[in-house]
């Protein structure tokens, strides 16, 4: 189910990208404005936008909220500052300000409230993910250690005597008491549309037939991919590659990695829509290894799973919190790596995406639904976090780098070093949108 209505292609990707990005960047001017006040700093304005405001108030600590005519990002502007970037003061507001007056501004606060309040932006882009994958998790369960059938998925030739409640104790002979055992249960499958199952239902075992255990179903469909490219759908069923039926998951793999590029024709199987023709070429793709570094292979963009859906129990707090600070981590120590493998040329740099391709996928992902779109926002707020502490001038990371600088000589850069280093950063900045824009325009 879509999260969004799609009125128009073009118009609904504009709409989801705003719509992602202001609640990305709202969150993160808030950790900058609320920190800021806890430390002392005032703010005159938080916005929502550039340009002209279209509506604002003013609050009882005299910040004006407001919110204006170009929703493409945002900012605070605190007491003193001579722009929205902090990085210069206005010379004759602070001179008419007092010396209790000038605490309150960024420019005459203790280095320490500075600090503090430039970090908090990427902070709170941090929480934010860790928030929203922390209620992904409570949301959805986690499964049961026995293999606990709680739906079964929809294929073309059924779910044979399959059923939900059904507890799965074995398959073809192979004893699976545990997720491991199904899981190293599968390669040793024959290649049947169905299976032998042995089953706990009501207290007794029963043989049954089922369908295979991991079917060439689509779970998912990663955006920008092939599959995606291809309008190809989760819960889509692959029956046939180039005319040969198939009937695992792993059948459609060994295609695709054989096709070594080349385009392959897929007939699918739709619930909704009975069987079609797809044809579609993988791409190459830079995908992280569990022992670090990259490995490419050719993808069609679609994950698979069991047959069926697995009955779960309440996630704890204390699992829910780990998991969602380790996958907010993990999205850290990823974006590292790949940009280290960029730089190494170990892997292409077409992996960097601009504004369009972000874009695309927030529209893919709200398409996909809530929970798929919430997602993608954690994953987007962890990677802005993430590079607003880089240290390059006009980012939280160069205002940062200014601090430390200050904190180690006891004074800050010279302005005309400033304004010499703001220019370069800028630069830089948009040399880096520039280089992700092309990529979204010339990479496959």
């Amino acid at each position: 189910m879509e999260f969004l209505p799609d009125f128009g292609n073009l118009l609904y990707t504009v709409v989801v990208f705003v719509v992602a990005l202001s609640i990305i960047v709202t969150v993160h001017e808030y950790g900058h404005y609320i920190v800021g006040r806890w430390s002392g700093i005032k703010a005159d304005v938080f916005s929502i936008g550039f340009g002209p405001k279209l509506f604002s108030r003013v609050d009882k600590h005299g910040t004006r909220w407001q919110v204006a005519l170009l929703p493409l990002g945002g900012y605070v502007k605190f007491r003193g500052d001579a722009d929205p970037a902090s990085a210069q003061a206005d010379d004759a507001e602070m001179a008419a300000l007092t010396a209790e007056e000038r605490r309150h501004t960024m420019h005459g606060a203790p280095l320490w409230a500075r600090m503090a309040t430039v970090v908090a932006g990427p902070v709170f882009n941090f929480i934010l993910s860790i928030v929203v994958i922390f209620g992904l998790m409570m949301w959805s369960g986690t499964a049961v250690e026995e293999p606990i059938v709680e739906q079964v998925v929809a294929l073309p030739q059924g779910a044979g005597d399959l059923l939900p409640g059904d507890r799965i104790i074995g398959v073809n002979g192979v004893k699976t008491p545990d997720y491991a055992a199904l899981n190293d249960g599968v390669d040793t499958l024959p290649d049947t549309p169905m299976l032998d199952y042995r089953v706990s239902r009501d207290g007794a075992e029963h043989q049954i037939e089922g369908p295979q255990l991991f079917p060439p179903r689509l779970a998912g469909v990663a955006p920008q991919s092939a599959a995606y490219d291809a309008g190809l759908q989760a819960g889509d069923v692959i029956a046939a590659v180039n005319g040969t039926p198939i009937w695992r998951f792993a059948n459609l793999q060994s295609a695709v990695k054989a096709s070594d590029g080349a385009a392959l024709d897929l007939q699918i199987w739709r619930p909704d829509q009975g069987m079609f023709d797809v044809t579609l070429a993988p791409k190459r793709t830079d995908l992280p290894k569990a022992d670090g570094g990259f490995e490419t292979r050719w993808l069609i963009g679609a994950s698979g799973s069991f047959v069926f859906t697995p009955q779960t129990r309440p996630t704890t707090v204390s699992e829910a919190a780990t998991g969602a600070v380790k996958q907010t981590f993990g999205i850290v120590t990823q974006s590292i790596s790949a940009l280290r493998a960029m730089i190494t040329q170990e892997i292409s740099s077409c992996n960097m995406r601009g504004a369009i391709g972000i874009a695309e996928g927030s529209a893919a992902a709200a398409k996909a639904g809530f929970t798929d779109f919430i997602w993608f926002i954690a994953m987007l707020s962890t990677a802005v976090g993430f590079l607003n502490l880089f240290p390059i001038p006009v980012l939280d990371g160069g205002h940062l780098m200014f601090h430390i600088w200050e904190g180690i000589t006891g004074n800050p850069p010279p302005p005309a070093a400033m304004n010499v280093l703001m220019m370069i950063g800028i630069a830089l900045v948009a040399s880096l949108m520039l280089f992700g824009l092309s990529n979204d325009i010339l990479c496959p």
